[in-house]
């Protein structure tokens, strides 16, 4: 039992492990900022667009409720909002994961070290060893 709880404590402490777990609460918190957004904010001049719907309120009476039994809808509006949802979320995310790749191709582009000086040519070698050996003759 303490091995597999060694092995569990060195599979949970690595580094991909803790990045993705931190990318998904991140993501969890950008995606209710997008939602929001969405709902919020690009939704309601949308809808004041069409003739002031609310998308998430469309629906279509299959059976009227009864007495006993509660109305069968089929809600369309709820599923046109959640497909706007996704759409601007990716639409965000692919923004979001180009601008990051543009910074790395700058980053890229830049040379770490300087490039080194190109070797002397053959007469530049020859002229320096005829130098060595005149000042050794002095």
């Amino acid at each position: 039992m303490a091995k597999i709880l060694q092995e569990f404590k060195q599979f949970a402490m690595r580094g991909n492990v803790i990045d993705m777990a931190v990318g998904v609460i991140i993501g969890g918190a950008f995606g209710k900022i997008v939602s929001s957004l969405v709902a919020d904010i690009i939704m309601p001049p949308i809808g004041l667009l069409v003739g002031n719907v609310n998308f998430t309120d469309l629906s279509i009476v299959l059976k009227k409720a009864t007495e006993d039994t509660a109305a069968v809808t089929l809600n369309y509006g709820n599923f046109l909002q959640q497909v706007f949802d996704f759409l601007i979320i990716a639409w965000a995310i692919f923004m979001f994961i180009k601008l990051v790749n543009m910074a790395k191709k700058k980053e890229e582009a830049k040379p770490a070290t300087p490039p080194a000086p190109p070797a002397p040519s053959k007469e530049e070698v020859l002229l320096t060893e005829i130098r060595d050996i005149l000042k050794e003759k002095k």
